[in-house]
């Protein structure tokens, strides 16, 4: 059986209608009202700005710190290729500054010591990974 094109689910533009339930409708005379009055006294949500940044911005930025071309001579000759890295001449990776957490760090026992019965609760899920519980259970055994 055909139907006009407003019976159905909702189309573009000048056909389009609600099929979701948000529009409201109330039996009760007078609900439309009160709904309105409780619209007004809250503060609706407003969506952020989330525009990208103007390629005209972009193409300033990149006129002010161009971008190295691949082939281009080293900007610093005098620095061993090396640099960061345990092997080799120049500074090891400590210069880098991410080195590990000292072994006598008493915070990060703390924490951990804090987190211990989560983590249990997380190793015993039938869900978590075999990777995940054996981190857990070293985290257990180093305490």
């Amino acid at each position: 059986m055909a139907r006009g094109p407003l019976a159905g689910a909702a189309g573009p533009g000048k056909f389009s209608k609600r099929t979701d339930g948000l529009s409201f409708q109330s039996p009760e005379y007078g609900a439309g009202v009160e709904q309105s009055t409780f619209k007004a006294g809250a503060a609706m949500a407003k969506t952020p700005d989330v525009r990208g940044t103007p390629a005209s911005e972009v193409r300033a930025a990149a006129a002010q710190n161009p971008i190295t071309p691949l082939y281009a001579p080293s900007q610093r000759p005098d620095e061993p290729v090396t640099s960061g890295v345990d092997i080799g001449p120049g500074p090891g990776s400590e210069a880098l500054g991410m080195g590990p957490a000292p072994e006598d760090d008493t915070n990060f026992r703390a924490t951990i010591k804090a987190y211990m019965p989560v983590l249990t609760y997380i190793a015993g899920l039938p869900n978590t990974s075999p990777e995940t519980r054996r981190v857990i259970r070293q985290l257990r055994d180093n305490l």
